[in-house]
C-alpha cells in the first residue's frame, strides 16, 4: 500500500489503496491509528474510531489567567440592577 505522511503525522492513503486495503485501515484506526484518505494527493477525509475517546477541554487554560475572587465587586449594583434584585 502506497502511503505519504501529512504535517500531522498522520499516514495517508490514496482513494484506490483505500479500497483495496480497507479492512486493514479500518482496524487500525480502531486500535488507535486514524488516517486520511487522499485524491490526487490532496487530503479529503480523516478516519478515525468512534470509540477514541477527545481529550477534556475543559480546564485547558487553568493556571494561565489570574481572576480575582472579588471580579465582579465593582459591578455588583449594575449586576443586580439587570437581573432585578
Amino acid at each position: 500500500m502506497k502511503t505519504e505522511s501529512t504535517t500531522n503525522s498522520l499516514k495517508m492513503v490514496n482513494i484506490h489503496d483505500a479500497k483495496t486495503h480497507l479492512s486493514q485501515l479500518i482496524l487500525d484506526a480502531s486500535q488507535g491509528s486514524p488516517f486520511i484518505i487522499a485524491k490526487a494527493g490532496k487530503p479529503m477525509v480523516k478516519v478515525i474510531s468512534i470509540n477514541q475517546e477527545s481529550k477534556p477541554r475543559t480546564g485547558m487554560l487553568t493556571g494561565v489567567f489570574n481572576v480575582p475572587d472579588d471580579i465582579d465587586t465593582p459591578f455588583q449594583n449594575e449586576i443586580e440592577s439587570m437581573f432585578g434584585a
